[in-house]
């Protein structure tokens, strides 16, 4: 894509939000799942606006996305569970991941997952694309996760 065609940067953006009281490695775990279940909710990649990167020495570096990624913390699962039931009623694209998700085998979380209410269930994050005002609305009064 020519540098000069590609779309305002800031009128989208990826947001994850992680629950600070969640080990960092689980949380990076659960990162990565949940960017990878985001982004094949996208049939065409070019909505995402990925990019492939030329260094000097002809290396590729392929598919950073042109939008940001912005990572955010939040206090508790139920301000995951609340930011996940925003999307739903809003229409925006997202993934999350639960406690259930990290037992077993794929077969044992999908039934540890299917045993247990909403309530029930401990929200590790949440990782959401979409136009940047409506996620800024939404993501208002979580600040940015440090380590």
């Amino acid at each position: 894509m020519d540098h000069s065609q590609l779309p305002d940067e800031s009128s989208k953006r990826f947001v994850a939000i992680l629950n600070e009281k969640i080990p960092f490695g689980k949380l990076f775990n659960a990162l990565g799942h949940m960017t990878a279940g985001l982004t094949s909710q996208f049939g065409a990649a070019k909505d995402l606006c990925f990019l492939t990167y030329h260094d000097k020495d002809g290396g590729i570096h392929p598919t950073i996305s042109h939008y940001p990624f912005i990572v955010l913390k939040a206090e508790n699962s139920n301000q995951l569970r609340k930011v996940r039931n925003e999307a739903l009623s809003r229409g925006i694209p997202f993934a999350d991941f639960v406690d259930t998700m990290t037992v077993g085998t794929s077969a044992e979380q999908l039934a540890a997952t299917g045993e247990k209410m909403d309530p029930e269930l401990e929200y590790f994050g949440i990782c959401m694309f979409g136009e940047s005002i409506v996620l800024r609305e939404v993501t208002k009064k979580f600040s940015l996760l440090k380590t």
